[in-house]
C-alpha cells in the first residue's frame, strides 16, 4: 500500500492572488513647513553668500575681545607673493596653510584679473567687492530668518507640529539611533512615513541649536548691541569670539543643507519635491514604524 507523506491539502493548491501592494500617498509636511523650508532655502542663500562678503572685509578670525592685522588668528584667507614673484592664495588654520590658489585667497574676476579676496565673487553677494551693500543683505536676511523662526515655531505649538520633533523614550535608545543611522547610510534610503531619531536630532539641533546661536552671535558683533546688552557679547567672550563662533555657525548650516540635499536625492528627489511643494508624497506599502523599540 502506497503512503504519501507529501500529500498537501487541496485548499493550499488553489491559487491565490498575490498581487504586489502599492506605495501610499499620504500627507507628510503642512503647508506652514512647506512656506518655512523655502522661505529658508532662499535666506539661507542670501545669507551665506552675503556673510561671505563680509568676511572678505577682513579675512581672519581670532578669540576673544580684540583682533587686528598684527595678532594671531586661528584662521585666515588670504594672498602671498612667492620669491619668483608669482601671486598665491591659501588658507591657513591653526598655523598649518593649505594652497587654494584660483578658489580661496586668491581668484580671477569676470575680466580675468586676478582678485586678491578670501571668497571669489561667485559665491558672494554681491559679485564685485561692496561691503555696505553686503551688510544691508545680511541685515534684511537676517530679519526675515529671526521672525521666521519665531512664527513657525509658535504655529508648530498651535497647529501640534511639534510632536513630529518629539523622540520617544524608545528612540533615545543606542540601538535604535544606530538602526535608524544605518538605515540613511544604506542606499538607496527607504523613505518612511514619520520622522525617524535622525531626522529629529539633526533638525533639533539646527531649530533649537544652530540658529538661535546665529542670531545671538550675530547680535554681539553689532555695535548698538554691544553698548545697549553688553552681556550678550560677554557671553561669547567678546565680539572676536562672537565673530568666530558666527562663522563656524555658518559652516554647521552649510554642511547641514548639503547633507539635507544628499538624502534628497538618494531616496527619490522628484517624490521628495513633490513632498515639499504639494505635502503629499508616496511611501513604501509597509515598514517599520519608527516608534518601535529596538
Amino acid at each position: 500500500m502506497d503512503d504519501y507523506p507529501d500529500q498537501v491539502p487541496f485548499h493550499a493548491l488553489i491559487r491565490r492572488d498575490t498581487a504586489t501592494p502599492q506605495p501610499r500617498l499620504i500627507r507628510r509636511h503642512c503647508l506652514s513647513t512647506r512656506l518655512w523650508h523655502w522661505l529658508n532655502a532662499l535666506v539661507m542663500l542670501v545669507m551665506v553668500m552675503s556673510g561671505l562678503m563680509i568676511f572678505n572685509a577682513h579675512p581672519r578670525l581670532y578669540w576673544g575681545a580684540y583682533g587686528a592685522n598684527d595678532d594671531a588668528a586661528w584662521l585666515e584667507i588670504g594672498a602671498w607673493v612667492d620669491a619668483a614673484g608669482r601671486n598665491h592664495g591659501g588658507v591657513t588654520l591653526m598655523n598649518r596653510t593649505w594652497e587654494t590658489t584660483g578658489v580661496l585667497g586668491l581668484s580671477r574676476g569676470s575680466d580675468g584679473a586676478e582678485l586678491a579676496l578670501a571668497f571669489p565673487g561667485w559665491v558672494t553677494l554681491p559679485s564685485t567687492y561692496d561691503l555696505a551693500l553686503g551688510r544691508s543683505w545680511h541685515l534684511a536676511g537676517a530679519l526675515v530668518l529671526a521672525w521666521g523662526l519665531l512664527a513657525y515655531l509658535l504655529w508648530s505649538l498651535v497647529n501640534g507640529h511639534w510632536r513630529d520633533w518629539h523622540i520617544t523614550r524608545a528612540q533615545w535608545h543606542p540601538l535604535a539611533i544606530w538602526r535608524d543611522l544605518r538605515a540613511h547610510l544604506r542606499l538607496p534610503v527607504a523613505l518612511a512615513e514619520h520622522y525617524g531619531v535622525v531626522q529629529k536630532l539633526a533638525y533639533a539641533g539646527v531649530l533649537f541649536g544652530l540658529l538661535p546661536l546665529m542670531i545671538a552671535s550675530g547680535l554681539a558683533m553689532a555695535p548698538g548691541v554691544d553698548a545697549g546688552l553688553p552681556w550678550i557679547v560677554d557671553m561669547f567672550g567678546g565680539r572676536q569670539s562672537a565673530r568666530s563662533v558666527h562663522f563656524i555657525g555658518m559652516a554647521g548650516l552649510v554642511l547641514f543643507v548639503l547633507v539635507h540635499l544628499v538624502m534628497v536625492l538618494a531616496s527619490g528627489p522628484l517624490n521628495q519635491m513633490r513632498g515639499m511643494i504639494t505635502g503629499h508624497m508616496r511611501v513604501p506599502p509597509s515598514h517599520p514604524s519608527e516608534e518601535d523599540a529596538p
